[in-house]
């Protein structure tokens, strides 16, 4: 269902960019990068998205089939990216 809690990235906090590192844009400013440990960390990329980064915690834009693949918006650096 749409605005539900589908779960938290978890991980270590990190400066530094990989693989895994959901950078969070703050309010107040402040860029935190988190490595990811938890399943979230498999989340792919798409231009029309079904989730959503509130902080760290994610949300869904719409219903989600048990079996659909959860995906969101990477940002600017993907836009030519489907």
């Amino acid at each position: 269902m749409r605005d539900s809690l589908i779960g938290q990235y978890l991980g270590t906090p990190t400066e530094h960019d990989g693989v895994y590192v959901l950078w969070v844009d703050y309010d107040d400013g402040e860029r935190v990068g988190i490595d990811g440990t938890n399943a979230l960390r498999f989340i792919n990329h798409a231009r029309r998205p079904n989730a959503f980064f509130r902080g760290a915690m994610l949300y869904a834009l719409c219903d989600i089939a048990i079996d659909e693949e959860i995906t969101f918006d990477y940002g600017e650096a993907w836009e030519d990216v489907e």
